[in-house]
């Protein structure tokens, strides 16, 4: 498969950096402020319930603001995009971390996943501007390796400033990764859409491009597949700081070197990746990768019915759970905008939105049923689990392009 795309003079380091750090804003503003929240919590006198509310008021205003950025980068292209959500995700990080009640920071953190949502939105288009679906699925999953390293980073550096420092100056290391972010994108990056759609803002064009989109069986398949991948990983994200640090004892700094761990095993799952793709095509690489998160979210729950109670009968099981994350997440993603060259912006932004609004309902869910115990982080991937290979063994398998 080619490194260079032939729709682009920038070097392909520079594409995949520049991908790595979009998709990368998305863990790193979700992570790096894990291992603060309980304390954050108690700081500002707040509930569990709005606890979670950062998170899933984030991810709402993160997938329905792709609707809109969608079509204005299909019309006006992905730079001018991105250096507006940069710009605006500079502002709103900022402000998060002033904030001196948990209301305004809930407000900060609604722009906050807006403007994520221009990057993540972008990143996905881009690929779809300048490869074609199989190669798309191979530089995401570089891009993504980024992004696990950014993941990786993130919950330790939380941790770290946190216990060194307080939950504002680690929710201020948000804005000086925005700030280098914007920095690559006004320097070094090029327009990547080959021919702007001047049709693409009006209503009427663009309700039959959402309708062709979502009766397109392979996005229906490949969504399928991403919304609950992400849903499981969304359940781990919003329970594990409570049921590590509070259920388990576990310290910030050693909560940031499970969070840490894991995306250890996120990267090595985008290696793995691009070798099953390279051998099996998307299909069987998907299928594969659904047998092994079937078989970590069930010895999850098998080992928590059985009684069993320990940070590592959540850890290795989780640990398979989030390596085949790294199979499904680059090919989900590439695979649900690959029918669409023509509208890779709004097709791009149905997935991000139908991921996002599953995993509201997710972290709703969860802000009423944690109990004091890890039952509902464990169930809850469990049943994303079954979801997941569900998905990879009959949809991603009938509809799915190889």
């Amino acid at each position: 498969m080619p490194s260079r795309s032939p729709h682009s003079t920038m070097p392909p380091a520079l594409i995949v950096l520049t991908l790595a750090l979009l998709l990368g804003i998305q863990p790193i503003t979700t992570d790096l402020y894990l291992p603060a929240l309980p304390g954050l919590t108690q700081e500002l006198g707040a509930t569990m319930a709005q606890a979670q509310l950062t998170l899933t008021a984030l991810l709402l205003a993160f997938g329905i603001s792709q609707l809109f950025w969608g079509p204005l980068s299909d019309r006006f292209g992905r730079r001018p995009v991105l250096l507006v959500g940069m710009a605006a995700y500079v502002v709103a990080s900022t402000g998060s971390a002033f904030s001196t009640t948990m209301d305004l920071l809930i407000v900060w953190r609604i722009l906050q996943g807006a403007a994520m949502g221009a990057a993540v939105m972008c990143a996905r288009a881009i690929v779809r501007d300048l490869y074609t679906p199989v190669q798309g699925a191979s530089v995401m999953s570089k891009g993504l390796s980024g992004l696990g390293v950014i993941a990786c980073l993130s919950a330790p550096l939380g941790g770290f400033l946190t216990a060194w420092f307080n939950w504002h100056v680690a929710m201020l290391a948000l804005s000086v990764f925005g700030a280098a972010t914007l920095t690559l994108i006004a320097l070094r990056f090029e327009e990547t859409v080959p021919r702007k759609n001047p049709q693409a803002l009006k209503l009427g064009i663009l309700a039959r491009t959402w309708f062709d989109i979502v009766r397109n069986p392979t996005f229906l398949a490949f969504t399928a597949l991403t919304v609950a991948a992400y849903s499981g990983l969304f359940t781990f994200l919003a329970a594990s700081s409570f049921v590590f640090i509070r259920v388990l004892g576990f310290s910030t700094t050693q909560y940031g070197l499970v969070m840490f761990s894991n995306s250890l095993v996120y990267v090595l799952g985008t290696f793995l990746c691009r070798r099953l793709l390279l051998r099996f095509g998307v299909r069987r690489a998907v299928a594969i990768a659904g047998a092994l998160t079937l078989t970590g979210g069930t010895t999850m729950g098998l080992l928590a019915l059985a009684g069993v109670q320990s940070a590592w009968a959540i850890m290795l099981p989780f640990g398979l759970f989030i390596l085949a994350h790294g199979i499904h997440n680059p090919c989900g993603q590439s695979g649900a905008v690959g029918p669409f060259p023509e509208a890779a912006g709004a097709a791009s932004a149905l997935n991000g939105f139908i991921a996002m609004l599953s995993a509201f309902a997710t972290g709703q869910w969860l802000g009423t049923h944690m109990d004091g115990s890890a039952a509902p982080l464990i169930y809850g991937i469990w049943f994303w689990s079954v979801l997941i290979a569900l998905s990879a063994w009959t949809l991603v398998a009938r509809y799915g392009k190889s």
